[in-house]
C-alpha cells in the first residue's frame, strides 16, 4: 500500500510538472529587419556641365624648319545625353562641348628669327562615348570630331588664321556625386591637321599644323 501511494503521489507531481510546463510562454523569435538595399543609379538622361583644364601640344611649321610647343589653358560648355541599356552596365552616350582656349606657343630660328606664334582660340568636339557603369562610378573611353581655329603669325607678318577640323579620341571616369550631379575627370588627344600660310602671309610658304593633348575635369548637372 505504501509503495502504491509513493507512485501515484511521484506520477501526480510528474504530471501536474508537465502541464505547468507547458503553459508557460515561449519566448518570441528575436526581430529581423528587412536588409535595405541602396537603388541602383542609372545613368540615363539628358546633361549640361561645365569643363576646365589644360592642354599641351606640337605644331611643326614646314616651311620654316621648326617645331613650337603650345600649351595653355581653357574652359567652356558641356551638352551630352547618356542611354543605359536595361538591366546592362554598359552606357552609350553623345556629348558635345565649346570652349574658350588660350593654348598657344612660339619658336625662333634663323629662317624666323623676330619669332613665330601658333595659337588656339577656341576649340570644340562632338564624341560618343561608351562606358561601363559600376554603379555610380562609369569609367569610359570616347571618340569623335574636333573643330578649332589655327591662328599661325610671323612676326613683321600678317600671319593667317582658319577654322579646322581634326578629330579626337581619350578616356575618362565619372561619378555621381548625387541623384543629380556628377563629376568628371578625362583626357584627350587632339588633331585639328594643318592650316596653309602663304608667302605674302609669312614670308614663307608653310604647312602649321596643330596637334594637342587635353586634361580637362567637368561638373554636369542632369535633367
Amino acid at each position: 500500500m505504501r509503495r502504491v501511494l509513493i507512485s501515484t503521489i511521484s506520477l501526480l507531481a510528474l504530471t501536474a510538472s508537465s502541464a505547468f510546463a507547458a503553459d508557460i510562454p515561449r519566448a518570441a523569435p528575436a526581430y529581423k529587419a528587412p536588409a535595405i538595399v541602396a537603388p541602383i543609379f542609372n545613368w540615363t538622361g539628358f546633361y549640361i556641365g561645365i569643363n576646365g583644364g589644360f592642354g599641351w601640344g606640337t605644331s611643326t611649321w614646314s616651311g620654316f624648319g621648326g617645331d613650337a610647343d603650345p600649351k595653355g589653358g581653357l574652359i567652356g560648355l558641356t551638352l551630352g545625353y547618356n542611354w543605359q541599356l536595361p538591366g546592362s552596365p554598359w552606357v552609350f552616350g553623345l556629348e558635345g562641348d565649346i570652349d574658350w582656349s588660350n593654348i598657344h606657343g612660339t619658336f625662333a630660328n634663323a629662317l624666323c628669327p623676330t619669332g613665330c606664334e601658333i595659337r588656339n582660340n577656341w576649340l570644340g568636339t562632338g564624341r560618343l562615348r561608351l562606358g561601363y557603369a559600376i554603379d555610380r562610378v562609369l569609367p569610359y573611353v570616347t571618340g569623335g570630331f574636333a573643330v578649332g581655329d589655327i591662328k599661325a603669325t610671323r612676326g613683321g607678318f600678317a600671319g593667317v588664321s582658319s577654322t579646322e577640323f581634326g578629330w579626337t579620341v581619350g578616356a575618362g571616369i565619372e561619378a555621381a556625386l548625387a541623384p543629380q550631379w556628377t563629376a568628371k575627370l578625362e583626357y584627350l588627344y587632339v588633331d585639328l591637321g594643318s592650316n596653309n600660310c602663304s608667302v605674302v602671309a609669312c614670308g614663307i610658304a608653310t604647312n602649321v599644323d596643330f596637334r594637342t593633348h587635353l586634361l580637362r575635369a567637368g561638373l554636369n548637372f542632369r535633367f
